[in-house]
């Protein structure tokens, strides 16, 4: 039986991860290069937004279950879960990934389980860590026990996925993935399906690359549908009757930290082999400037000039605080490009340096012409559209999640993404 884990990173996915297990008997240590985190979680004090997890902090840390700091200790297992992002080139930047392994190192010891939970292009736990790992002087698959279990999980979701969503998890031999299957089996109450390492790194990028690939066909659609002369929800939803079909929807762009990053990967691996990955990418990233073009189009139709526009929503999706890859960000740059003022709001982020900054909505539509809808927070679905008193009556929603009559009914002019019935 595990008897301590060190998990090392303690962002979206290693925080959650770890006081999953601390709820659960097994002591954790937790490994954050960021002393503020450190120092927060320490403190019981959430330094990311996700459901339930200052209940289960709380738990964690008073129970004596959790401990934190900016060093690894010996453990008998090591969970590493840091970012795995891109870089300016669109290529892996693992760097982050073989700091964390270099740093535990000095601590393991024979008999250790070490797994990757990070996102990573295939050949990352042979080519990246394993390197790392072999200077500890313990023969891996031997001594050493290595795997890769990349997380499966929603923001907004995260402890209800990590208990019930099936697991992959890949052992660089079979008894590397038993020992991670016993382990993860202390809260995961779904399927866990054993492989080898790569196999489990190329699942978990496939799986968002499959969801890339969709959105960047809804995108398209929503790109046509002036010239189709149709509302492309409403195609969509039509057409997703059919038994066989799941057309994604479209946006303002893709964000997070692995929809809108773990296809570049197959993009440097694949080379030529790449193309629909590769033109679904730059199909999806084109849509930030159409978004802003569209919006500085509605305003020249409305014959608004030097127009100031409100952002509403900053985070990559609803409901949560991540900004990480999120599409609102480029959104208001484009914007800016375009001459046009803007002012940014989200409720869900605490500190907002997009744009000009305010934490207040009334402030940040009052001198507004236009109201930039780009995230479905509930509370923007919620809004009591009789108390916006902003200067102009335009309404651009990106994500169809207004109430379209309730906003007309109060006066405003109403625009929808992939609507030519606008």
């Amino acid at each position: 039986m595990t008897k301590s884990i060190c998990v090392v990173g303690l962002g979206y996915i290693g925080l959650p991860t770890a006081v999953m297990f601390a709820n659960h008997g097994i002591k954790v240590h937790g490994v954050d290069v960021n002393p503020a985190a450190v120092k927060s979680i320490q403190e019981k004090q959430l330094h990311i937004e996700e459901t339930g997890l200052q209940e289960r902090l709380n738990k964690a840390v008073d129970e004596g279950f959790l401990t934190a700091s900016t060093t690894p200790q010996e453990a008998d297992v090591f969970v590493i879960a840091v970012p795995s992002p891109i870089n300016p080139d669109n290529t892996a930047n693992l760097e982050y990934v073989r700091q964390a392994t270099a740093s535990i190192v000095p601590y393991v010891k024979p008999g250790n389980l070490v797994i990757l939970e990070s996102t990573v292009p295939p050949k990352t736990v042979e080519n990246i860590m394993l390197p790392e790992l072999v200077k500890s002087g313990l023969t891996i698959g031997e001594e050493l026990f290595v795997s890769h279990s990349p997380e499966r999980v929603i923001p907004g979701k995260v402890f209800e996925e990590l208990v019930n969503n099936d697991r992959i998890v890949g052992g660089i031999n079979k008894k590397s993935a038993e020992m991670t299957k016993e382990l993860y089996e202390t809260f995961v109450q779904g399927t866990i399906h054993l492989t080898d390492a790569t196999t489990a790194e190329l699942v978990k990028v496939m799986e968002n690359t499959y969801r890339d690939v969709n959105i960047a066909f809804a995108n398209e659609l929503a790109k046509m549908a002036d010239k189709l002369g149709v509302n492309i929800w409403e195609a969509i939803k039509f057409a997703n009757y059919h038994p066989r079909v799941n057309v994604h929807l479209p946006g303002p762009g893709v964000g997070g930290h692995c929809i809108a990053v773990d296809p570049w990967f197959l993009v440097e691996l694949g080379g030529e082999a790449a193309q629909i990955i590769h033109l679904s990418r730059n199909t999806n990233d084109s849509m930030p400037s159409f978004t802003a073009q569209k919006t500085q189009s509605i305003l020249n139709k409305a014959g608004v000039a030097g127009a100031t526009v409100a952002v509403l929503g900053l985070a990559f999706k609803g409901n949560i605080d991540d900004m990480r890859e999120s599409p609102s960000t480029i959104v208001v740059d484009e914007l800016q490009k375009l001459g046009l003022n803007v002012v940014s709001f989200d409720p869900h982020i605490k500190e907002n340096k997009h744009a000009t900054q305010t934490q207040s909505l009334e402030e940040a539509t009052k001198d507004a012409d236009i109201l930039l809808f780009l995230t479905d927070h509930n509370e923007f679905k919620k809004m009591d559209v009789s108390s916006i008193k902003s200067k102009g009556k335009i309404v651009f929603d990106t994500k169809n999640c207004l109430d379209r009559g309730a906003w007309e009914a109060a006066g405003f002019e109403f625009h929808l993404l992939g609507d030519a019935k606008n």
